[in-house]
């Protein structure tokens, strides 16, 4: 059985919601069992919200109670005084609670309790308020495995809108940070380190083929540009000639099957067409943009590089939408699929 570790997020957001709301589904993947790290009562507040006749009970260890479609197992890692946030608002104390929560998870992980964790969104400012100066959960995670050398990855099984059997990743070269910052982390040894992470994830989730035998072939990546129409030849700006094309050619000498760059627009086009199985994006909404627009309510983020599995969903809090009973599951279903599919 694939243990997943679901964080409860930020309580004045979504997560409550979609993890109860989603639950039964998540309880129904193919050998996956869940359990919850956050406090208990926020959940069953969730529950009495969406009338789901579901029983939340506090546990001191994951999996010390075997959940089911009507019981959610929930490790309370946080203080009482998160019970008193109200729905969208950004509160220290929610991104506090968040913040316990994601690093009780991630030293079960670590520990092997669990075997993979799922995130709920969280919002950066609370987490920011309570001290956690963190653009998000990805630098969390790899601080706390100890590792430099990681992407945020964006990725759609294959579906509806994605004509690739193996569905598209999107590996960001940047994350979150501010447009005028990229141009000094862009540099031809970090776009070439997130093509190696792409070509090594895909080459993970590529079906065995009909023999039993893993298919040996590279998984083809487009790597985007940087530039309008790709520079122009330098009239726009000179990064792709000057760093992402010779990261191209270094992963070309390497035997990964790499193209570009090339503008965006014309890389996602195809990518959709099945002609990429990963795309290399320079920046988050180059990446994130395009992939939504494929299956916004599909798409899961995935942390690479660590050591341990981590997803999660692809959207942020959306207080429009919170503790209204109104939010999308889909998400956070498909990320726990995924998840136990990587485990």
């Amino acid at each position: 059985m694939n243990k997943l570790g679901i964080t409860i997020g930020d309580v004045a957001g979504v997560g409550p919601e979609i993890i109860v709301g989603g639950w039964s589904e998540i309880m129904r993947l193919p050998n996956a069992a869940a359990a919850v790290y956050g406090h208990p009562e926020v959940l069953r507040r969730a529950v009495q919200l969406l009338h789901k006749n579901i029983e939340v009970v506090e546990t001191e260890t994951p999996f010390e109670l075997e959940p089911s479609q009507h019981r959610i197992p929930c490790i309370r890692c946080c203080d009482d005084n998160v019970l008193q946030v109200p729905p969208a608002a950004t509160d220290k104390r929610s991104g506090e609670a968040a913040y316990r929560a994601i690093i009780r998870a991630i030293t079960d992980a670590k520990n092997k309790r669990i075997d993979a964790v799922v995130t709920a969104p969280i919002h950066k400012e609370a987490l920011n308020l309570a001290g956690h100066l963190y653009p998000g959960h990805t630098e969390i995670f790899a601080e706390q495995c100890g590792i430099d050398n990681f992407a945020m990855m964006l990725y759609l099984a294959a579906g509806d809108n994605i004509s690739g059997k193996n569905g598209l990743a999107v590996v960001h070269v940047t994350l979150h940070t501010a447009m005028k910052t990229i141009f000094d982390i862009i540099t031809i040894e970090n776009v070439l380190a997130k093509i190696k992470l792409a070509d090594n994830f895909m080459r993970k989730i590529m079906k065995a083929d009909d023999s039993g035998q893993r298919n040996l072939l590279s998984p083809s990546i487009g790597v985007c540009s940087l530039n309008p129409h790709s520079g122009e030849g330098g009239l726009f700006g000179n990064e792709e000639i000057e760093i992402i094309r010779p990261a191209v050619e270094c992963a070309l000498k390497e035997g990964l099957q790499v193209k570009g760059p090339q503008p965006a627009d014309t890389i996602m086009l195809d990518a959709r067409d099945g002609k990429f199985d990963a795309v290399v994006a320079m920046f988050h909404d180059q990446g994130h943009i395009a992939l939504k627009l494929l299956g916004m309510h599909r798409a899961v983020n995935i942390t690479l590089g660590l050591p341990i599995i981590r997803t999660s969903v692809a959207h942020g809090t959306a207080f429009d939408k919170s503790w209204k009973g109104i939010a999308e599951t889909g998400s956070l279903i498909e990320a726990c699929r995924v998840a136990a599919k990587m485990i």
